[in-house]
């Protein structure tokens, strides 16, 4: 699990997510999420997810490509969903994911 605000910048980072990519929660927390742990090819179609997701426009089973701290390729089947205050205004995306790497290495 992963949070962006409107900004792209990190706002949540759990457990899972620093077991998988190698970066603790203060490494994280602050940074653009893009450009920092989106592999360079794939950066302009995330942006596109999170910005439909920023609209309101969730995705589902999304194929998310990562790029982890000791540099591996990792892809998270990723469900973006629109995260509100309690006013109902739009604040950023939060995003859940799972690991799909090694049945994509399958195929």
């Amino acid at each position: 699990i992963f949070g962006v605000d409107l900004k792209g910048m990190v706002t949540e980072w759990n457990r899972k997510a620093a077991d998988m990519l190698g970066y603790t929660k203060g490494e994280t927390m602050g940074k653009n999420f893009i450009q920092n742990f989106i592999q360079p090819e794939n950066q302009d179609s995330v942006a596109r997810i999170l910005n439909r997701a920023m609209a309101g426009e969730e995705a589902a089973n999304y194929e998310l490509p990562l790029l982890s701290k000791s540099g591996r390729r990792l892809t998270v089947l990723l469900n973006a969903t629109t995260r509100r205050d309690a006013k109902g205004s739009v604040i950023g995306v939060v995003g859940v994911g799972q690991d799909i790497t090694e049945i994509n290495e399958l195929t």
